[in-house]
């Protein structure tokens, strides 16, 4: 009897799959498949929408004028007019302009990262009165536009005599920031106050715990904002125009609009120069990119 039970356990495991279960696994890996697919053609499209302007400016700078303002559009260019380039930094004081860029955008950035920073550190490990009432303040000047505080602003560097000079166009960078503080203060509290406690318990100060832990910590974060502050100030317009008289002091966004006239634009140069002008952007976002990918993912959205 035993051995008759064994043999027919045997052949109970042995039987095949009901034809309703594998009918029901196949629909579920082709459904899997599908959704697969689906997802992966959804970001091609996605990714082919946001390089297709690149593309077109890189085609549009080898263009002659004709070119550019040919119909049907031409993808490729013929003949290719290399010395668009050339003629774009001879066209106006490129160099002198891309320098002045170069300086506003780190000035800022530098100033920007210090000082948001450190208010960061205030708001995410320091207790003192009103700290939460004062962040949530802080935050609500977000929903301020930038037009608003443009006259103010404007006042008060001509009071300071700073008109025509690059000081207006960094040094609000020095006195913090609500996006930043923001940023740099979640990712201070995704850390363990265990680290700080530590420190504080061998006799550190406020000081020396944000620049011996939480600053070499943030690296991360630091990067993205660091990214995100050159950008901004590397691709402002209208304060240089606002502010700036002076063509020795005028910024690369500023040199590119001459390409535009009264009555027509030189796509062509205006292309190329605007190329040659985000190469310190893909440069910097080259450099950063494993910290400003690693930035976005640790920084929580922690309370």
């Amino acid at each position: 009897m035993d051995e008759l039970r064994v043999v027919s356990r045997d052949a109970t495991l042995a039987a095949p799959m009901p034809s309703h279960r594998a009918s029901a696994g196949r629909r579920h890996t082709f459904v899997q498949t599908g959704q697969s697919l689906l997802m992966h053609l959804l970001v091609w499209l996605g990714a082919l929408a946001m390089v297709m302007p690149f593309l077109w400016m890189v085609s549009t700078s080898l263009k002659s004028q004709a070119g550019a303002m040919a119909y049907p559009p031409e993808w490729i260019p013929n003949p290719i007019h290399w010395e668009n380039y050339a003629a774009v930094v001879q066209s106006f004081p490129f160099t002198l302009f891309a320098f002045n860029s170069t300086k506003i955008a780190v000035l800022g950035t530098v100033g920007q990262l210090i000082s948001t920073s450190l208010a960061a550190y205030a708001f995410s490990r320091m207790n003192f009165p009103g700290r939460q009432t004062l962040f949530y303040c802080l935050l609500a000047t977000l929903m301020i536009p930038s037009h608003v505080t443009m006259i103010p602003t404007f006042i008060l560097s001509n009071w300071l005599g700073w008109v025509n000079t690059h000081w207006p166009l960094f040094i609000p960078s020095w006195f913090g920031g609500a996006f930043g503080t923001f940023l740099i203060r979640q990712f201070f509290l995704t850390l363990p106050q265990d680290y700080s406690d530590a420190a504080a318990i061998d006799g550190a100060g406020h000081f020396r715990i944000f620049t011996s832990i939480y600053v070499p910590l943030a690296k991360p974060v630091l990067a993205t904002l660091a990214l995100f502050t050159f950008m901004g100030h590397w691709n402002e317009f209208l304060l240089p125009v606002i502010y700036l008289t002076d063509e020795s002091k005028m910024t690369l966004t500023v040199g590119l609009s001459s390409f535009r006239q009264q009555y027509t634009t030189l796509y062509h140069y205006l292309m190329a120069g605007t190329l040659l002008s985000i190469i310190p952007i893909l440069v910097l976002f080259v450099v950063l990119q494993k910290y400003f990918v690693r930035g976005i993912v640790m920084t929580g959205i922690k309370g």
